[in-house]
């Protein structure tokens, strides 16, 4: 072997040396990549299937929970209002009573068959939303962060507690449910004070 062969031997080993097989770059560009791939996935499904704690509600007097009204309102609400998910109630669970929970925040939280609210009477101002009439009371003269809604028009009345994060579409969805439902009654509020 020549001198110059040798040492084009030489070069080319010194150039092979330095190469990678095909095969190792590969595996060196996958491994990131699918790292990457996986923890998105894994975010995308955690986001998807949040864990909620159950609901726990308290007590409050509503003599026509047990009311044909509200059993079948009770069975018409939907498993979801908008983003927000059903949520599993803490037993024991007052009757007629329902919330869907945010992936973060306050539930949303209906209950029927509730006494006339105080606050509602013959001057209280109404809005009425897919058909349906409500009267609000907004949770800021006690420092809340959340309003309840009340219908007020379907011979039973139901409150409805909106964080102030969530939106119109649970109380839109709930009016349609409600207009679908259940028979549009007289209004019964009660005189203005002093009357």
């Amino acid at each position: 072997m020549s001198e110059t062969e040798s040492s084009a031997s030489e070069s080319s080993t010194i150039e092979d040396d330095h190469r990678r097989h095909p095969a190792v770059i590969a595996t060196a560009i996958a491994i990131p990549v699918a790292l990457v791939v996986g923890v998105l996935v894994a975010a995308f499904l955690a986001g998807r299937d949040p864990v909620h704690a159950p609901v726990s509600l308290g007590a409050v007097p509503a003599p026509a929970s047990g009311s044909p009204e509200c059993k079948t309102l009770m069975a018409a609400l939907p498993d979801t209002l908008g983003d927000l998910e059903r949520a599993e109630l803490v037993d024991p669970a007052p009757e007629s009573a329902a919330a869907w929970q945010p992936v973060e925040g306050e539930p949303v939280v209906l209950r029927c068959g509730l006494d006339r609210p105080l606050e509602f009477n013959q001057a209280s101002p109404l809005q009425v939303i897919n058909g349906v009439q409500w009267f609000e009371v907004s949770g800021e003269d006690i420092g809340s962060t959340s309003s309840t809604w009340y219908l007020v028009d379907r011979g039973v009345y139901v409150a409805l507690t909106l964080p102030d994060t969530v939106g119109p579409t649970p109380i839109q969805q709930v009016s349609e449910t409600v207009a679908d439902s259940l028979e549009q009654q007289p209004l019964d509020p009660a005189p203005l004070p002093g009357s």
